[in-house]
């Protein structure tokens, strides 16, 4: 059975950092591209960013790019996602997701393109 575990989530003030982890479990995690997405209040679910089988490459919504970075640790089946400089519009709740490395695609960008979900973390940014 696949399990994705995220923590780290927390209330913070503006400007100040956290540090998301996403444990998985139960697929070969060395083989399967990772992606963060986040749901703010009423509206709808946007990716972060994601990151290859490998984590050379990565990908970044625009609105993160510069204070989030993402990186795995394969052999400890773990990702992770470091948000610098957080702003009271990152309040959302933060979910990792896995999907298998086809060999084609370095990263993927649509929540409908991977199979596997955590169950979230909450990130409350005040100002």
């Amino acid at each position: 059975q696949v399990h994705l575990v995220e923590s780290g989530g927390g209330l913070v003030q503006a400007g100040d950092s956290l540090r998301l982890s996403c444990a998985v479990s139960g697929l070969t995690f060395s083989r399967h591209i990772m992606g963060w997405f986040r749901q703010a209040p009423g509206k709808e679910l946007e990716i972060v960013g994601s990151i290859s089988w490998n984590g050379e490459n990565q990908y970044y919504e625009d609105s993160v790019k510069g204070r989030f970075a993402i990186s795995r640790d394969n052999s400890q089946s773990t990702t992770y996602l470091q948000m610098n400089g957080l702003k009271a519009e990152d309040t959302a709740v933060y979910y990792c997701a896995a999907q298998w490395y086809n060999g084609v695609y370095l990263y993927y960008t649509r929540s409908d393109e991977y199979e596997y979900w955590g169950q979230g973390t909450q990130v409350t940014v005040s100002s």
